[in-house]
């Protein structure tokens, strides 16, 4: 049987390869900003339908997005806010590596210079 740490890596290693997709990405940011459809989702996303059905159903398989119906439409939502957060968080770390990397960049100028 593991144990909490094992499951925890365990859970982390699946979370994260459910997120290692472009689409799915874009998916939960879309998401972040309230439920969506598989059209309102395609339109945005402007790729065909079966795409968007293929990664919304990886993304279901891992619990990270629910389903539910109004009537003749399927609503998508993401089941935890915090995975929001996530993605906030990320796009701040890319920031922040932007950042370093102008600044090597006006550093390696600056030697060229000398």
């Amino acid at each position: 049987m593991l144990d909490v740490g094992d499951q925890l890596q365990i859970f982390k290693t699946e979370f994260f390869r459910a997120l290692a997709h472009p689409i799915r990405i874009r998916i939960l940011e879309i998401l972040s900003d309230g439920d969506r459809s598989v059209q309102e989702l395609q339109d945005e996303l402007k790729v065909d339908q079966p795409l968007v059905s293929q990664q919304l159903a990886v993304l279901r398989g891992k619990n990270i997005v629910a389903s539910r119906k109004l009537g003749t439409t399927v609503k998508y939502a993401i089941r935890d806010p915090l995975v929001g957060d996530l993605l906030k968080t990320a796009r701040l770390i890319f920031e922040n590596h932007l950042k370093d990397t102008q600044t090597m960049l006006r550093e390696l100028r600056k030697q060229g210079r000398a």
